[in-house]
């Protein structure tokens, strides 16, 4: 369950509206409870103001209220109104509310200002009680005065906003989580609608544009590179059937040719040499043509065509066709082509290999980048060739010269890597009258 993405939201949604209502309900519950007992207090504090402007001392020495109090609970007993005046000598009058119960004594630290505390009255009532002491007017001895309410109807109403407020955020809360599932479900749908399209795609029941569905803008890329990934493969494997057809093709003749050989008397072996030698010739063909398919969209990090030449320059230096010629490579060394290092290095290869077998003296490969393109410049001091032959000896198989070592596929496969890649091919003169070959690459 933990590894489902709609759980794992949900839960963590959750939690934190749990906690964040627990908060918000401790925040109401004690704002609420410091009003009411903010109240309580006000009350007490008023009636202790006034029992203290109405006390003084009679003749006899004992504590009276000189004025008669408008608080008809003062007049009944245990209503949860009481006053209670003692002088320091323990003389004592109460309300008639208290009837024959006392408060509890009067608290020594007590001072002029009013002290609030709570304590149990009569009947073990809960009471708020403010006490204070004063002097009366005539200048007689201080006199202690206590009052108190019940807080019986403080507390019930409390415990009444306790639940009130737990019911309220609960259902709030509840609530809060429920529509939080719902929008994570519903938000996430659009991938699990896609988890079933890429199913169906990969069971064959569809035939692929993800993205043609109103998918939400933030996996319409997602299913776009899906759509473009199952299109560049299907086009990959139908380049390799293409490619076996056609070899298949191909040597169907080489080896009806071959056969018929075999069966002369005796074998005509000039024949089959000639045969092998053009099969030779195809299936190198094919196999290059086959590979630079599957890896002309593979390409992760490019490659840096002046470190390939250099690499290709030193190799030819060390063969017989190269010994004797000057091999030059310049140009930028940080343009990067958005190719395959091993394609890369089979069209220079081809291509440089091919102006060693034509150059008298020297070759020189040159690279320089050019906005989105990187252009490289295979030239050589050779003959040369014909305009009109440029684009003829670009086609598979054709030699000029049939007396030249070679199977006439170099070029060919070269443009054919070129082209997969989204690059140009195009045979030049060159300034020192020899052939030019202009590649350019896409830059990466």
């Amino acid at each position: 369950m933990f590894r489902s993405l709609t759980w794992r939201l949900a839960l963590l949604s959750a939690l934190w509206v749990a906690f964040g209502l627990l908060v918000a309900g401790w925040l109401v519950l004690g704002i609420a409870s410091d009003q009411l007992l903010r109240g309580l207090d006000t009350r007490v504090v008023g009636l202790l103001d006034r029992v203290a402007g109405a006390a003084a001392t009679g003749s006899d020495g004992r504590p009276r209220l000189e004025r008669p109090l408008s608080e008809p609970d003062l007049e009944q007993p245990f209503s949860g109104t009481y006053w209670q005046m003692a002088t320091a000598g323990g003389a004592r009058a109460s309300s008639r509310s208290l009837w024959d119960a006392r408060l509890p004594g009067f608290d020594a630290e007590a001072g002029p200002g009013p002290r609030l505390r709570d304590v149990a009255g009569p009947r073990g009532e809960a009471l708020r009680l403010g006490e204070r002491a004063v002097v009366p007017p005539d200048g007689g001895a201080p006199l202690l005065v206590q009052v108190a309410l019940a807080r019986g109807g403080v507390d019930a109403e409390l415990r009444r906003l306790r639940w009130l407020i737990g019911l309220g955020f609960g259902l709030l809360g509840l609530g809060l989580v429920a529509g939080t599932i719902l929008q994570v479900v519903w938000g996430l749908r659009p991938l699990r609608q896609a988890r079933q399209a890429v199913a169906e795609l990969r069971a064959g029941e569809r035939e692929g544009d993800l993205a043609a569905a109103a998918a939400p803008s933030e996996i319409a890329p997602l299913l776009e590179e899906i759509d473009a990934l199952v299109m560049q493969n299907r086009a990959t494997v139908e380049r390799a059937r293409a490619h076996l057809g056609n070899l298949a093709h191909a040597l169907k003749t080489p080896l009806a040719v071959q056969r018929a050989a075999l069966d002369a008397t005796p074998p005509d072996l000039v024949v089959l040499r000639a045969e092998v030698q053009a099969m030779e010739r195809l299936v190198q063909h094919h196999l290059g043509r086959a590979r630079a398919a599957a890896l002309s969209n593979t390409h992760a990090t490019g490659a840096l065509p002046l470190a390939v030449g250099e690499d290709i320059a030193r190799a030819l230096r060390r063969l017989p066709a190269g010994r004797d010629l000057t091999i030059a490579v310049t140009g930028d060394a940080r343009a990067r082509v958005a190719v395959d290092p091993q394609d890369l290095a089979e069209m220079v290869g081809n291509l440089m290999e091919n102006a060693c077998q034509w150059a008298r003296s020297r070759i020189a490969l040159t690279v320089a980048r050019e906005g989105a393109m990187v252009r490289l410049l295979i030239e050589d001091d050779g003959p040369g060739l014909p305009e009109e032959e440029r684009e003829r000896v670009l086609a598979r198989g054709v030699r000029l010269d049939e007396a030249a070592p070679g199977s006439g596929l170099g070029l060919a496969i070269a443009r054919e890597l070129v082209e997969l890649h989204g690059g140009r091919l195009a045979l030049e003169a060159g300034a020192a009258g020899g052939l030019r070959v202009r590649l350019e690459l896409p830059a990466r």
